[in-house]
């Protein structure tokens, strides 16, 4: 390599002076800049961080697309901290104790991509990557943003090793590592021993103006104060730069001061390239141990760039060749070199984070054989909880509940449920956004205990009303490997639909409650009634979804869920009372496992016509049936919890369900009946919601919305028959009470014209 120059030192810009109010002065662009190099490092050091710098501009280059400024303004921030404090091995970077590194502002995933190269992190995920192999390769690195790299857009789990969690919308990632370190605190307090410390993980994530402005992120650092999470350290890249420009143009926060008074221990360093400020900052967080960390650091993005540093021209596109070389060149870097890791790189690296990594992985693995001889059932309870298998008799006291033709609410019958797997599932731990007395989800039994700051060996979990920041905790928590479960209305999922998304995309079992689940509700009205929502959550891919039609089906879909090792699972569950249903004369409910099943059938043969339902429903398509088959109709019906696991079985299986012979076809469902045609098809008919709801009781919501058995009766005969309800554009069936107008027509309700 060629010698490296150290440019004329300059002084570092200061923080931009705040204005009255707390408002920032964007500070005068600068024409061009000349590299100083780091502070307190070494010349080792100094080619470590300008190789992260370097990596990053060209592979987004290379790639024509990404985010080259923030990993050339935090390489120095991200080298301190992997190779100075960072308890990782990248030989096996799962081991269970390790530190965890999320990338909260994850469009500078070129910074995190260039340590998991130089650090020579393995590759341990056999469905997505060769084992024992470079989980990033420089090859990976060359094909930046391009199909099956290994370096996608943003940071991928399951797809790269040595990603913690998958991050890019911003904010996700910090509520994320709040889970993590949750999930930290709740295994030291339930499996460390005297002489045994199993779990002591520290988690860093380093974030962005971006994450900052999300709501998510002031609702997780609301809960991580309040819980005074010591091992939970964020580092906060205040580069005041964005997409459109200076933060300066939508936000005016006092950071630490609002952080301080969430409940932070903050501190501040000046200068991004200042390794020993850097470290001292790191060692104050090592050194708090009664509440979180936030420590901002002052840096400038696109660092060392001539004309675009501290521009948003660095922020989200390529700089250009010729800025690239002129960069490199302040930098004391060869110009025309590209993918350049000089010699000594990766074994500084090993020498540093590989080497001390490597140390304690070891002592742990030691510890832990000497922790199966003395703790032999929390050894093995550990070990299955690391690997998500269940322990022997997990399903031993699980219920049955005999028929009853009032029955209960699926709610209930899920706390009833979930208390009994809990006792037999240690780490199945989790709570609700305020509404547990509601959602039935308090786990009761002696010894559960609140997870409360302080005292972090509950297992009732309270998250606050932070809907949003309760699923990405979620998401945190199960990356941890303990089991959550988290619970609301369903119409409140929307506030939490981006880390539901996220649960779905990283293949981890979260398990999500959702009660209140339709018009059945009453009179809290359309405001709390979902319609679109469960539709919607269909829509995401591998997430599974199941609304459980009575009792039985409820501790079904738990047994099913409590096996599930790669796919959230999102239980729908009633508010009203739901019938028992008789099994000696219907079907069992283990149907449910492969999310639809024959639940009643007249006789031999194909029949004339298919009652499909679902959760509250199927009670009343069973009421129909019954009135059917005694007009001589040959009726089936079908209850089909979980369309996801309907979708996975064999077609032979599914053409026993729903014969494509069979064309008459109603289903009922109190919610919007957007999908269904997939199962009625263009000759069925679909029973459900086209409007919002209303405020009423129950029983007359259900007669204007035509959930009634004389509505379905009545529609069955017609197919069965060769007639057809009244012509409607969207193919469901018109009621008196139930034309189709336009959402929440003001007419239909009495309240004169819309506005």
């Amino acid at each position: 390599m060629a010698q490296r120059t150290v440019a004329r030192a300059r002084s570092r810009a200061a923080v931009p002076a705040r204005k009255a109010g707390g408002r920032e002065k964007p500070p005068a662009k600068r024409l061009a800049a000349s590299a100083e190099p780091a502070s307190g490092g070494s010349a080792s050091d100094r080619t470590c961080i300008d190789t992260i710098r370097t990596l990053a501009m060209d592979a987004v280059q290379a790639a024509s697309s990404g985010h080259p400024g923030t990993p050339m303004a935090l390489a120095p921030v991200a080298y301190a901290l992997w190779q100075r404090y960072l308890r990782f091995d990248p030989s096996d970077p799962i081991w269970p104790n390790r530190d965890r590194f999320v990338l909260s502002n994850g469009h500078a995933s070129m910074l995190l991509y260039s340590l998991l190269h130089l650090t020579g992190v393995k590759a341990v995920n056999a469905q997505y990557e060769s084992v024992g192999k470079p989980s990033v390769t420089l090859d990976d690195i060359k094909r930046f943003r391009q199909l099956d790299s290994k370096c996608p857009g943003h940071p991928e789990y399951r797809w790269t090793s040595g990603v913690e969690t998958t991050t890019g919308p911003l904010g996700q990632g910090v509520a994320t590592s709040v889970g993590m370190a949750i999930a930290g605190q709740w295994m030291a307090r339930y499996f460390n021993r005297p002489g045994y410390t199993m779990f002591d993980y520290d988690v860093y994530a380093v974030c962005g103006d971006g994450c900052f402005m999300e709501g998510i992120s002031n609702e997780a650092a609301s809960l991580a104060g309040h819980l005074r999470l010591a091992n939970l350290c964020w580092i906060y890249d205040n580069n005041h730069i964005t997409i459109e420009g200076h933060t300066a143009l939508a936000f005016s926060d006092d950071v630490a001061t609002r952080f301080v008074g969430l409940g932070w221990n903050v501190t501040r360093v000046g200068d991004a390239n200042d390794l020993e400020m850097l470290s001292r900052a790191l060692d104050v967080f090592k050194a708090t141990s009664d509440r979180p960390t936030l420590i901002i650091v002052d840096s400038h993005i696109g660092w060392g760039a001539p004309t675009k540093q501290d521009t948003s021209a660095a922020h989200g596109e390529p700089l250009g060749e010729d800025e690239i070389r002129a960069t490199k060149r302040n930098y004391g870097w060869p110009e025309d070199a590209k993918f350049l890791v000089p010699p000594g790189v990766k074994e500084t690296f090993a020498a540093g984070v590989g080497k001390r990594g490597r140390e304690l992985r070891g002592a742990w693995m030691r510890s832990f054989k000497g922790y199966q001889k003395d703790h032999p059932e929390l050894a093995d309870q550990l070990y299955k909880m690391q690997h998500r298998e269940l322990p022997s008799g997990w399903d031993a006291d699980l219920p049955t509940f005999p028929p009853d033709p009032k029955g209960l609410a699926s709610r209930d019958s899920s706390g009833k449920v979930l208390n009994a797997l809990a006792q037999r599932l240690p780490w199945l731990i989790g709570g609700a956004a305020d509404l547990a007395p509601s959602t039935k989800t308090r786990l009761t039994f002696d010894g559960a205990g609140d997870f409360e700051a302080g005292a972090y060996g509950g297992r009732n979990f309270h998250f606050g009303i932070r809907e949003h920041a309760m699923g990405a905790i979620l998401n945190g928590m199960s990356l941890s490997k303990v089991r959550p479960f988290g619970s609301g209305f369903l119409i409140f999922s929307d506030y939490g639909r981006a880390p539901i998304r996220l649960a779905a995309l990283m293949e981890i079992p979260v398990v999500y409650v959702f009660t209140h689940d339709s018009i059945g509700l009453g009179e809290d009205g359309p405001t709390h009634q979902p319609v679109e929502q469960l539709a919607s959550l269909r829509a995401i891919p591998g997430l599974i979804t199941i609304r459980p039609g009575d009792a039985n089906e409820v501790v079904e879909a738990w047994r099913l869920i409590a096996g599930l090792r790669h796919d959230p699972a999102l239980l729908v569950l009633s508010r009203q009372a739901l019938p028992t249903l008789d099994r000696r004369r219907y079907a069992p409910a283990s149907g449910l496992a492969k999310g639809a099943y024959v639940l009643a059938d007249a006789g031999s043969g194909v029949p004339d016509v298919i009652l499909i339902g679902t959760g509250s429903e199927v009670s009343l398509c069973v009421e129909a049936y019954e009135q059917l088959v005694a007009k001589g109709v040959k009726a089936r019906v079908v209850s089909m919890p979980s369309w996801e696991l309907f979708e996975r079985q064999t077609p032979r299986y599914r053409e026993s369900v729903l014969p494509a012979a069979v064309t008459a076809r109603v289903s009922v469902e109190q919610a919007s009946t957007f999908g269904w045609e997939r199962y009625v098809g263009l000759a069925g008919r679909a029973i459900g919601m086209t409007t919002f709801g209303a405020s009423a009781p129950i029983k007359d919501l259900m007669k204007k919305f035509g959930f009634t058995v004389d509505n379905v009766v009545g529609t069955a005969l017609k197919l069965v028959g060769g007639a057809r309800p009244a012509a409607s554009k969207a193919k469901q069936v018109a009621t008196p009470d139930r034309t189709r107008r336009p959402a929440r027509a003001a007419a239909v309700r009495g309240r004169g014209k819309r506005r």
